[in-house]
Formats: C-alpha cells, sequence, structure tokens
C-alpha cells in the first residue's frame, strides 16, 4: 500500500527522525495544542507501521534538483537516505503490513469485511469535500463503487455517491448563534423529510472538516425523527459545524473518531430545535410508496365477494396473524366464526336444492291460479305492528347473529359486541 500528496516534501535533515514516536510536524510551539486543526498530531501513525511493516518514504522539496528515499523499520532508518528522481511532495509505502503478526495477517486474507467500511468512509468525504474528485474501485472489479466528480453542489455530490432518490426526499438546514458578534458555531447541512424511508440511520458528521462522531448528537436527532417518521424507519442527515479549536476536545478515543464538545447541550439543543422546526413546516404533505395489485389477485378477490365470502388472505402484515378465535365480531354479516362459511360445497349444493324448489313453486301457483282476496285488514294489523314497534329491539332482533343453546329455556344471540340471553320458551 502507498500514499502520495504534492505537498512541500520533507527536508533531508529530517528524515533521521521522521519516524520516531512522538515526533509531529503539526506543532511548533507547547501553544499551538490549544489551537490543532490537524486531523493528527501525536506523532504515532508513521512509527506504528514500522514496527509491522517495512516502510519506503520517498520525498522532494521545492527547489531541489533530487528527492531522497529511506527505509525505516522499529521507529529508525535501516540506511542513509539515497538521492533518486523523485516528483513533488512525498510518498509513503508499507509493504508486508503485519509480517511479523500471524494472527492479525489472516485477518487480511479476507477484504470482503473491510471493503464496505473503505467504501462507506470515502463516500462520506466524497459528500463533503465537492471540490476533490472521490474514486474508489476494488481490485479486478470493472467498475467503481464510488466515483465523485468535482461539482459545486453538496445536493449534488450527494447524488452522485447516494443516489437520486435520497437526494429528492432533502432539506436544506442551517443553524448558528442569535449574536453574531460573537458567533461560537455555525452548522449547515441536509436533512430528509418526512417522506424518507430506510432501515437504517445515515449520519455524516464533519467538525471543522473532521469527520468524526458524537453520540449525543446522533441521540437527539433520532429522538426528533422518531416522533414523525413511519415506525422502523430512520432518516438520512449531513452536517457541518464549525466551531473554535479550543472548543472541540477529539483526545476521547484513540482513533480520535469520537469528540467532546464546550457547550455540547446547549449546541445540541439548538440543532434539535431547529431539525424539530424543519421537519413540523414540511409535515403537511407525506407521501406513501404503493404496490400496485396484480389482476389475478383483484379479480380473485372480487368473485369472493360475489359469493358474500370474504375470506381474508396474508399480505405480510402482523395485523392480520390474529386469531379467529380472538377476534371480536362486531357485524353480524362477518364471517369470522362461521362454520358454514367454509362449507363451499354444501353451500352451493342447498343453493340448487333452493333454486329448484323456487321453480317448482313458481310453475305450481301458475298451474293453479288463485284469486286474491281483499287483504286491506292485514294491512291494518301489519301497520298496527308498526306503529307499536320497539327501534332498539327490532335492530337487536333483525340483526343478531344466533351464537348458541345455553339451557333448555334460553338460548345465546350476539348483538355487535354485547352476548344476550334470550327465553326462547317465552318467545
Amino acid at each position: 500500500q502507498q500514499v502520495s500528496d504534492d505537498g512541500h516534501g520533507i527536508r533531508c535533515e529530517d528524515l533521521p527522525i521522521l519516524c520516531e514516536r512522538h515526533t509531529t510536524s503539526k506543532l511548533s510551539a507547547y501553544e499551538d495544542l490549544q489551537t490543532i486543526k490537524s486531523m493528527g498530531f501525536r506523532g504515532e501513525a508513521l512509527a506504528s507501521m514500522t514496527y509491522v511493516g517495512h516502510v519506503t518514504v520517498t520525498t522532494i522539496t521545492e527547489g531541489q534538483l533530487h528527492g531522497y528515499r529511506v527505509s525505516y523499520r522499529d521507529g529508525v532508518m535501516e540506511n542513509d537516505p539515497k538521492p533518486c528522481a523523485a516528483v513533488k511532495g512525498t510518498q509513503v509505502m508499507v509493504e508486508n503490513l503485519f509480517y511479523n503478526m500471524v494472527a492479525r495477517r489472516k485477518t487480511l486474507e479476507n477484504s470482503n469485511d473491510d471493503y464496505p467500511k473503505i467504501v462507506d468512509f470515502i463516500s462520506r468525504f466524497a459528500v463533503h469535500h465537492i471540490n476533490v474528485n472521490f474514486s474508489c474501485r476494488k481490485h479486478g472489479a470493472n467498475r467503481a463503487d464510488v466515483h465523485s466528480g468535482s461539482t459545486s453542489s453538496r445536493l449534488d455530490a450527494i447524488r452522485n455517491v447516494y443516489g437520486a432518490s435520497v437526494v429528492r426526499d432533502l432539506m436544506e438546514i442551517q443553524v448558528s448563534d442569535e449574536n453574531a458578534v460573537d458567533e461560537i458555531f455555525k452548522m449547515d447541512g441536509f436533512i430528509s423529510n418526512a417522506n424518507y424511508v430506510a432501515k437504517k440511520t445515515t449520519m455524516i458528521l464533519f467538525i471543522n472538516d473532521r469527520l468524526v462522531d458524537c453520540t449525543s448528537l446522533k441521540r437527539a436527532t433520532e429522538f426528533v425523527y422518531s416522533a414523525i417518521l413511519p415506525q422502523a424507519s430512520k432518516p438520512f442527515i449531513y452536517m457541518s459545524i464549525n466551531l473554535p479549536p479550543e472548543h472541540v476536545d477529539v483526545n476521547i478515543h484513540p482513533t480520535k473518531k469520537e469528540v467532546s464538545l464546550l457547550n455540547q447541550e446547549r449546541i445540541i439543543e439548538k440543532i434539535k430545535d431547529a431539525i424539530e422546526e424543519k421537519l413540523m413546516n414540511c409535515n403537511n404533505t407525506r407521501i406513501f410508496q404503493t404496490q400496485a395489485l396484480n389482476s389475478s389477485a383483484l379479480t380473485q378477490s372480487n368473485t369472493r365477494k360475489d359469493m358474500g365470502t370474504e375470506i381474508s388472505t396474508p399480505t405480510g402484515d402482523k395485523s392480520q396473524k390474529i386469531p379467529v378465535s380472538q377476534m371480536v365480531r362486531t357485524d353480524p354479516r362477518d364471517p369470522s366464526g362461521r362454520l358454514h362459511t367454509y362449507w363451499q360445497g354444501q353451500s352451493s349444493n342447498l343453493e340448487k336444492k333452493s333454486d329448484l324448489v323456487t321453480v317448482r313453486n313458481i310453475v305450481r301457483s301458475r298451474r293453479n291460479p288463485k284469486d286474491a282476496g281483499d287483504l286491506s285488514s292485514r294491512h291494518e294489523l301489519l301497520t298496527e305492528i308498526d306503529s307499536n314497534l320497539h327501534p332498539g329491539l327490532f335492530d337487536i332482533v333483525k340483526n343478531c347473529t344466533y351464537v348458541g343453546v345455553a339451557d333448555e329455556v334460553f338460548a345465546l344471540i350476539q348483538h355487535n359486541t354485547l352476548l344476550y340471553l334470550v327465553n326462547v320458551v317465552n318467545v
């Protein structure tokens, strides 16, 4: 593995101490620790690599006619620097990584575990540094998994890395101190709206152009989204926060991935309020993705409804997996609990017999016509019954569902969610 840059290079007189522990070019005085802005300053990276691999450094400074190449092992030079041809900047090459650590070397044999992490890491930098081209391709692959061209728009960078479907549901957000004279922090970024659906939270956080994690900030933003997004859906968040360097403590974790901020509670509260206000303003409309029904399934559903039977089919929803024995029937026309609704063969035979009886009655009435008598007294009797009818009791009797016999005198009927005990002898 090798890394090269086009910087100022390293002077020849500094090469003997280049890979010693606690040697760094980031600090020139002790007071610089309060205003450190670089990614590393403890002088541990190069020194650690010399203990587990063979490190070769090639460098050239501006104005020199040639560069120098030197090898390191266990923190010291193996030989004196040798003149060589070189391009502007410095190149660091590591060979035989973990040659003296068999257990760690075996972990490098399978790159399937590390490559997704590399892609995710480069993708985050490609979103933040929009003026830099990033490309990541697995060895032997035809296409690059990450390829972001230089652009002037942050949304274009997100579109190139994460796709157009993510950009469609993003909103711009900006937060800063109300007092512009004594501005402590400033944040700008993009957050997903209520229409965004994902199974995992994607949070890209840069503080002073450093890719870091802030557990408290992530937990606060997820809490705001939990009341807006559908269940099990996670947001997409990109934030770039600028703070005075002395307000950021990066010495929380050896990798400097986790940071702590001065006045962290107040900053998180401001960002949380801004996200909540942004989401409430855009929550007036909501878009839901639906799946078109299959024509055959739709025809089958209509056929079942025509037969007077509505048998539910499993759709993957947990709410439809409730056993019928635990369901409460609120409609007498609901087939749940009726055994005869599942007797398809017998019901069809009964329908044929009933049709045959109806035809026979019609034929008999035509063969033996009877003169209709005076039915006025019968109509008067029905009218009198209707006038004395109790509407509530009539609704119960009309729409009730027979449950079963309780004993020799009483029977059980159900109306809506109520169960009635009826004296069938007196009725």
